[in-house]
């Protein structure tokens, strides 16, 4: 339990220090598209490096589209108060924090199983696991569609356990209420129906 209220402290902290909801799906998921994300952050660079550039050739590429006039729409720079009023956009991390987010994952499990003196490899997922769900030759081929399940569902549910469970819920965000719910739920539901079937 308290290792629980721990981790989910650890989560709202690392909201209010990085301003963003943590993820590990999300982070993963950018480090395995490391190409798309990188001209992406190379793109954001461009826009943001010289802003009255942008909206200039914006502005130049609109009317060679629709003419002078926008088509009959005025195009003209929005008030100097509507500017000033609107918050700027948030950027995103560098992928390089996400990377080094998964790797401090592992090392921070790989140290605590050191220093608890509980480290050590194995090839099954322990007896309890091989009773309550299969063992032998079914064992990779279960542990591949269930992590490919997972990763669909968490593509559902826009985030994963981590994300939704921990950092969202401890902000009480409603999406993440009911993400968190159905998770467990289904997780309840499939224990109880394996145990009851064995």
């Amino acid at each position: 339990m308290g290792r629980c209220i721990g981790t989910r402290f650890d989560h709202l902290f690392y909201h209010l220090l990085v301003g963003r909801r943590f993820g590990v799906s999300s982070a993963w998921e950018r480090v395995v598209h490391w190409k798309v994300e990188r001209e992406t952050e190379r793109s954001d660079q461009t826009l943001t490096a010289a802003p009255d550039d942008f909206q200039a050739a914006l502005m130049a590429a609109t009317q060679s589209q629709f003419g002078a006039s926008g088509g009959g729409v005025a195009v003209s720079s929005p008030p100097d108060q509507a500017v000033e009023s609107t918050p700027p956009p948030q950027t995103r991390l560098p992928m390089t924090a996400n990377a080094i987010l998964l790797v401090t994952i592992l090392l921070g499990a790989f140290g605590a199983a050191l220093i608890n003196g509980r480290f050590k490899i194995a090839g099954d997922m322990g007896p309890a696991f091989a009773d309550i769900v299969v063992d032998g030759p079914l064992l990779w081929p279960t542990l591949f569609v269930g992590g490919v399940l997972v990763g669909i569902g968490t593509r559902m549910a826009g985030g994963c356990s981590s994300g939704h469970g921990m950092s969202g819920c401890s902000r009480l965000q409603p999406v993440s209420l009911v993400a968190t719910s159905v998770f467990f739920g289904t997780a309840v539901a499939v224990s109880s129906l394996l145990l009851w079937v064995i």
